[in-house]
């Protein structure tokens, strides 16, 4: 295997050239992209969301198309739909947004869950189904979705099946008071978006996905993540544990944080920093209550517990 540390560090000085003072939230999610998986970003309106996965797009070099979610937007919006040609004397296939590399599911929380689960075949399989026709996505196929906090008005929660098709939850926070003065002074977010240049291709990116397969997992390291697995079935304070697809969500992120840092094996601490993001929003917590955030809280809190009762191989 030969790791590119060149253009994946440009991948990431060029987002956080963007994204101010959040260098791990950039290094997660380029880390689900480079694993091939999808990103869940969820705060409070104006934080950086979108900024985010624009950023990325743009960084990428690859095609994008944004999806608006609303209240009324229906699954033919997103996946397409077949209209009658009087020409042709046919039925002809107007491909929807979802026909993208990279595809922001802006605020996807604000539409009903028929149209969320429109996207699960695609976010699954990377294709669609359509009157009885299976069509391919373009590969690469990465969906960025963005939400608000379920308490806010007009939003329905994503069901647990949505949830864990996506690799990671990311949260990015408030600014730092320095930072956010430099962004006041123009010193940084869409500032510098204008001048982001792509730093890849689609088919760059598919060549770097594929070099996580050769990242090597030894022995201690995936007895070190089943631990932690099988410690999420059998916490008290855990209702629903981590399944065996998110097992291998978890593996896979770690083996591409560590190309990300040009090594060609996963460390434990690739597993320890990757679990929050990777494993908290495919647990239930035991009485988790409701309030801004709490239910991501309580699951974060009870993973660190898990982290914390399992013992670290030497």
């Amino acid at each position: 295997m030969q790791p590119a540390p060149d253009t994946l560090r440009r991948l990431l000085q060029a987002v956080q050239s963007v994204i101010l003072g959040k260098p791990e939230v950039v290094r997660h999610a380029l880390t689900a992209v480079l694993a091939g998986g999808h990103i869940l970003l969820e705060d409070v309106p104006g934080v950086g969301k979108t900024t985010l996965a624009q950023s990325i797009a743009r960084a990428l070099g690859c095609s994008f198309r944004r999806i608006q979610f609303t209240s009324d937007l229906l699954p033919s919006d997103i996946l397409g739909v077949n209209v009658y040609s009087q020409r042709e004397e046919r039925f002809e296939f107007r491909p929807g947004p979802v026909f993208a590399n990279l595809v922001l599911a802006d605020e996807i929380n604000r539409t009903t869950p028929k149209t969320q689960s429109s996207l699960l075949e695609a976010m699954n399989e990377g294709q669609v189904s359509l009157d009885d026709q299976t069509r391919p996505l373009p590969r690469p196929f990465i969906v960025i979705a963005t939400q608000n906090p379920q308490d806010y008005h007009g939003t329905y929660p994503l069901p647990e099946s949505q949830l864990d098709r996506f690799m990671v939850r990311l949260r990015l926070g408030y600014p730092a008071d320095d930072v956010e003065r430099a962004i006041l002074r123009g010193e940084g977010g869409h500032a510098l978006f204008d001048d982001l240049s792509a730093q890849t291709t689609a088919e760059e990116l598919l060549a770097l996905q594929a070099q996580v397969d050769a990242v090597k997992v030894e022995p201690l390291v995936l007895d070190y993540l089943l631990s932690l697995v099988h410690a999420t079935r059998n916490a008290p304070h855990i209702e629903l544990g981590i399944s065996t697809r998110g097992a291998l969500a978890f593996q896979r992120a770690a083996k591409a944080r560590a190309l990300l840092d040009g090594r060609g094996f996963v460390r434990p601490d690739d597993l320890k920093a990757l679990a929050i993001p990777v494993l908290a929003h495919r647990v239930h917590v035991t009485g988790a209550g409701d309030g801004l955030f709490r239910p991501q809280a309580e699951a974060e809190q009870a993973i660190q517990r898990v982290l914390a009762s399992v013992p670290v191989p030497l």
